[in-house]
């Protein structure tokens, strides 16, 4: 029997291993086959390590703008291509012969154009050698590329054999064609030209035409004839001292001996071997990484959906940058990293979630074909994120700190790009503005949160938001049916805040709770204390000691129902659990001891059902509730009185185990009882009591 509940146990945590295996092994995958330079340089900087010289011949690359610059070039001094389509011309010759036989036919029966009809070989003849003269000349379409150029603006005439560089300013374009048509009939010596006119224009049709293939071929053999190399480094030969600085020379040399070292070796790598490499890495990153979640962050290691959701930002991010790397016209710099630590902080705390960002950030520069550069930027801007406290309640201060996320990257890379190049004339603005966009696609983080709360089950901060209006169905109920009890809920609400915020808690999530602790009493509201008000005799002298304390333990195990009915968060049904712990419903307790002083006690009817309160917000809400109930029932409070019996129902709490699973500390419990002095001096106005000479002096 043992041995099974072992293996039942142990299950889960298999499943976890298995899951982080799962991970590492997606991870692996995606990282490049090649193998990585060992060498990191940048231009304007020392070379840290030894003398290096050249292990083989390689050829120096070109400059990367250099080579553009000639790109530019070639493109700026080339010349399209147009062919010259001989068969247009032919097809409009024998279309406009059709035409004018029909048009023929038409005027004999009309009886117009009589000198049409004495002389039609005449007409006939003049308008094909006026089409022939214009297709001769020819008449370009300019394909959509060349609209905007000049009149000098030179084109290569393909026709049949040979080429011919023309200026498109002594070419024809349909409208010309048609202009020239309109000037040159009127000069014909016909009786009646306007006969000829709409049959000329109908055949007026481009016969010089864009030949794209031809032109994108020759423009790419005029492109690979660009030199890309500018000398030779000879085997033996020294690239860089120790310590020496790289200059532009030794950058360019360094540039290309990486990349015919990546040539050289990874034709005689192992694959497999450069797989397990990036797999011993993954393990490390994310091993590590999973000691810290279990040692510091045990509820999310603890709980299979939480530990999936932090997973899943590992894999992907880490897919989200393979991705964008296979796309050249894209940039890596434009991913959205800072989305991780605001999602995660909305969930667990600041410390989780930069630890979960350096870790996405580790693993995405194994991924990445950027330099150290683009992890430096990344993690800066995730350490602004936590510092600046993104809020995704208030719009202003989201848009605030997105801009402060930009204003960190584009500072950063300034002052990268100024070590390294050493002039601002060098910035590339492209860069920025992947940088900028970045900034921009943070602002995803507002849907996700949402989305992801409900997926996977949690409570952010938006949802605590919405369920702190008082017009909610429940507390609506609760102001309507136990007036009483919401104010004493809005009382415990202002002192569990004010403490959890003293102490760094989550405020926000003490506050809300307080609200919905104590809904299970809107079932028999007149049974509590704070109801009672209009009434003569409480109820509980009707009914003995342990029905009161069935009924005052209900309030919780009832509003566990309802709440659930609800739909209210897990995380606050916690709350309601847990505001009583396992104490006593003490009054019937002793009442009950005291009328049946013969009677063996079951102390389990006078008991909470529990459990005992384990975080720092549940516990400043136990004690907050405790203190409320407690100080009113001071009939002339003074500063004195308030602060021992804070003391007493603190020290009650302690003494009786309440605090035992608590992540608490004694020096925050301390810092909470002085805010909880402080604010119930305040509820109950008590005056600050001088010495008995300031009296007199007063007087």
């Amino acid at each position: 029997m043992s041995a099974w509940k072992t293996t039942i146990e142990g299950l889960p945590t298999l499943v976890k291993y298995l899951m982080v295996a799962g991970v590492v092994a997606i991870i692996s995958f995606l990282f490049p086959n090649d193998v990585k330079f060992k060498y990191e340089f940048d231009k304007g900087q020392r070379w840290r390590y030894d003398d290096l010289r050249a292990p083989f011949d390689f050829a120096i690359l070109k400059p990367e703008e250099e080579i553009e610059k000639e790109r530019q070039r070639v493109r700026q001094n080339f010349s399209p291509y147009y062919e010259w389509k001989a068969e247009v011309g032919e097809e409009q010759l024998a279309l406009f012969k059709d035409r004018f036989e029909a048009q023929l036919e038409d005027v004999k029966e009309e009886g117009q154009f009589d000198d049409v009809l004495q002389r039609p070989e005449r007409y006939l003849q003049f308008g094909r050698n006026l089409l022939g003269n214009l297709f001769q000349r020819g008449i370009l379409k300019r394909a959509p590329p060349h609209q905007g150029e000049g009149e000098d603006f030179v084109i290569n005439v393909v026709r049949g054999n040979t080429t011919q560089p023309r200026t498109i300013g002594n070419m024809l374009d349909p409208a010309a064609a048609q202009a020239l048509l309109s000037d040159s009939l009127p000069y014909s010596r016909l009786a009646e030209p306007e006969f000829l006119y709409p049959m000329l224009e109908a055949s007026i049709v481009p016969n010089i035409l864009y030949n794209d293939t031809l032109s994108e071929r020759l423009l790419k053999e005029d492109l690979s004839q660009i030199a890309l190399y500018r000398g030779r480094v000879s085997k033996g030969d020294l690239i860089v001292t120790e310590g020496g600085y790289i200059t532009e020379d030794i950058y360019l040399k360094l540039r290309s001996f990486k990349e015919k070292y990546r040539e050289e070796v990874t034709a005689q790598q192992s694959y497999s071997g450069v797989l397990t490499g990036y797999a011993l890495l993954s393990t490390l990153i994310i091993g590590i990484f999973l000691l810290y979640v279990k040692a510091y962050a045990a509820p999310v290691f603890s709980r299979f959906n939480k530990l999936v959701f932090i997973l899943l930002w590992l894999i992907a991010f880490s897919y989200l940058v393979y991705a964008v790397e296979q796309v050249s016209l894209l940039s890596t710099y434009m991913i959205p990293f800072c989305i991780v630590p605001i999602v995660i902080r909305n969930f667990y705390d600041a410390q989780l979630a930069l630890f979960t960002h350096l870790v996405v950030v580790l693993l995405a520069s194994f991924l990445s074909s950027l330099g150290y550069e683009f992890a430096f930027l990344q993690i800066l801007a995730g350490i602004v994120v936590l510092l600046s406290d993104v809020d995704t309640r208030d719009w202003s201060r989201f848009f605030y700190s997105i801009f402060f996320i930009f204003v960190v990257y584009a500072l950063g890379y300034v002052g990268l790009s100024l070590i390294q190049q050493g002039s601002y004339q060098d910035i590339d603005l492209n860069l920025l503005s992947w940088l900028a966009i970045s900034a921009f696609m943070t602002l995803l983080a507002y849907p996700l949160i949402p989305l992801l709360e409900r997926f996977f089950g949690f409570t952010s901060s938006i949802t605590l938001v919405e369920l702190s209006d008082m017009n909610r169905p429940m507390l609506r109920e609760l102001s309507n049916k136990a007036p009483g009890t919401l104010q004493h809920s809005l009382q415990v609400a202002n002192l569990a805040e004010e403490a959890a915020r003293a102490i760094g808690a989550n405020h926000l999530l003490v506050k809300v709770a307080a609200l919905y602790h104590d809904i299970g009493k809107t079932l028999q509201p007149q049974f509590f204390v704070e109801n009672q008000g209009n009434l003569k005799k409480s109820p509980h002298q009707n009914i003995s000691d342990k029905e009161s304390a069935e009924i005052i333990i209900k309030h919780v195990t009832e509003g566990v129902k309802m709440a659930k009915k609800a739909r209210l968060p897990n995380l606050l049904i916690d709350f309601i659990k847990t505001h009583h712990g396992t104490t006593r419903v003490e009054y019937f307790y002793r009442n009950f001891i005291k009328e049946h002083p013969e009677t063996e006690v079951d102390e389990s009817a006078f008991r909470y059902p529990g459990p005992k309160p384990t975080t720092k917000e549940e516990t400043i809400l136990m004690i907050a509730d405790s203190i409320e109930a407690a100080c009113k029932s001071l009939k002339e409070p003074t500063e004195k009185s308030l602060n021992e019996l804070i003391d007493k129902i603190v020290n009650g709490k302690v003494s009786a185990g309440q605090l035992e699973h608590s992540t608490l500390t004694f020096e925050e419990l301390e810092v909470c009882k002085r805010v909880f002095k402080q604010l119930m001096k305040s509820v109950h106005h008590v005056r600050i009591e001088y010495p008995e000479e300031e009296k007199t002096k007063e007087e």
